[in-house]
């Protein structure tokens, strides 16, 4: 699914035009990447949750030369699924 299939979804759910669809669907993405680009995590109850992972600094290889390359510290973000959501999953 992507998303324009989750938009498709939800316009036939709520009974909204496609493109209406399209804006909150948006709208929650942007809420949810502007609250992990703050640092805060994102919790929705039996879902999961998005959060910021720290990658360390380290130092990696370029495999053509074998040479030593410094990676930077980078953030990531990641999810956490609910025990519910696996529970939904797998049953």
């Amino acid at each position: 699914m992507n998303k324009r299939d989750l938009a498709d979804v939800v316009a036939y759910e709520t009974g909204t035009s496609r493109s209406r669809a399209m804006a909150s669907v948006n709208v929650v993405f942007e809420t949810i990447a502007g609250a992990l680009r703050e640092g805060a995590d994102v919790r929705i109850t039996g879902f999961g949750t998005f959060v910021v992972r720290q990658r360390k600094a380290r130092t990696g290889r370029n495999p053509r030369t074998g040479e030593a390359v410094e990676i930077p510290a980078t953030r990531s973000p990641a999810f956490k699924p609910s025990k519910a959501l696996k529970d939904r999953i797998n049953s």
